[in-house]
């Protein structure tokens, strides 16, 4: 495995990071655990998850990716061994995450609501870096899109105001580091701004959808991650699993994500397609997995900081973990910049 430090905290973090999110939907909690003791067993210490997973969203089912790490926890005493990452959820329709059947709000009451419960559900003490999971304010999904447009505008809590509540999370123990996850330049630049003006905890990383046919973050975060050391922790790095090539030319596996939820659309708006091909076709003219040259492509990025990999069985889980010894050469750099170009960020 390979390390990076995250963000200015010292913590050297895996390259590759496990995402959970199919945990308690698509995969069973002896399914996760075994995930779990696997990607450990490589090298793996950086885990990521969320108030709201399993996903789709759905009352019936929030939670339960932070139950079953939890119940890991707890059977394998290995809480001490995994750098954990959570979040918040911002402001969204969803009534059921909050015990007064509100939508939910980065507001104090909402905050520590939301900690305290993933605290329990996680039996641990502390989460070692907590993200807010999408801003309040009004913006565009993910908050880099390849077309400006205006938002209306609604009363929010402040950034102010939320990091005052984070600091508080980190003075009391509850949580070692804050990070971002679908922000902008300026929103990152915000925090980071209210942070140095009055002392308080600084944000470490963003977590962004980041892969071959989204590249967004690199117009304007990129330089935000470098020079500010804020990186990125991308996720999505194969498209919600149309890089690997398994929804080519129409097929639609059974137990797929797009043939159970049909939740995919960020990736088949119009032109993703001939991306998406394009890049099927370069993976094979260089005789490598489609899956493989989409994750060597993340993780050989400067501003990375880790990839958020997911998996539902454990062939993917191990393709994805084994990607990170996969070097992309400087001729199939220029190929993949080519196709970019032609190409650019179909699936913002």
């Amino acid at each position: 495995m390979k390390f990076h430090k995250l963000g200015r905290t010292g913590q050297d973090v895996s390259v590759i990071c496990l995402g959970t999110m199919t945990w308690g939907e698509q995969n069973s909690q002896a399914e996760g655990f075994e995930q779990m003791d696997y990607a450990l067993d490589q090298g793996v210490n950086f885990f990521d998850t969320a108030e709201m997973y399993s996903v789709p969203p759905r009352a019936e089912t929030t939670g339960s990716t932070e139950r079953i790490i939890g119940e890991w926890f707890k059977a394998r005493g290995t809480r001490s061994k995994v750098i954990l990452a959570s979040k918040v959820a911002g402001a969204s329709t969803f009534t059921w995450l909050r015990d007064n059947g509100e939508p939910t709000r980065l507001n104090r009451a909402h905050m520590t609501e939301a900690l305290d419960k993933s605290l329990k559900r996680l039996q641990t003490d502390y989460i070692d870096l907590y993200q807010i999971h999408w801003p309040e304010r009004p913006v565009p999904w993910g908050s880099n899109p390849t077309a400006f447009q205006v938002h209306p505008q609604s009363e929010t809590t402040t950034i102010a105001e939320q990091l005052d509540v984070l600091d508080g999370f980190v003075k009391a123990g509850k949580v070692r580091w804050l990070g971002l996850s679908n922000e902008s330049a300026w929103g990152a630049m915000s925090f980071l701004k209210e942070s140095d003006t009055h002392g308080l905890a600084r944000m470490q990383s963003v977590q962004n959808a980041y892969s071959l046919v989204n590249r967004t973050f690199e117009t304007a975060l990129a330089e935000v991650a470098l020079r500010e050391q804020l990186g990125l922790l991308a996720y999505s790095p194969l498209a919600q699993g149309y890089l690997t090539g398994k929804y080519r030319n129409g097929a639609l596996p059974a137990g797929s994500r797009k043939a159970l939820f049909n939740r995919l659309q960020r990736y088949e708006k119009p032109g993703a397609d001939i991306a998406i091909e394009a890049y099927l076709d370069l993976a094979q003219e260089y005789g490598m997995d489609p899956a493989t040259l989409a994750l060597a492509f993340v993780n050989t990025r400067p501003f990375v900081t880790s990839n958020i990999i997911g998996a539902t069985t454990m062939d993917q889980l191990k393709t994805a973990i084994a990607s990170i010894n996969v070097p992309v050469s400087s001729d199939l750099e220029a190929r993949i910049e080519a196709i970019h170009q032609l190409h650019m960020n179909p699936a913002p």
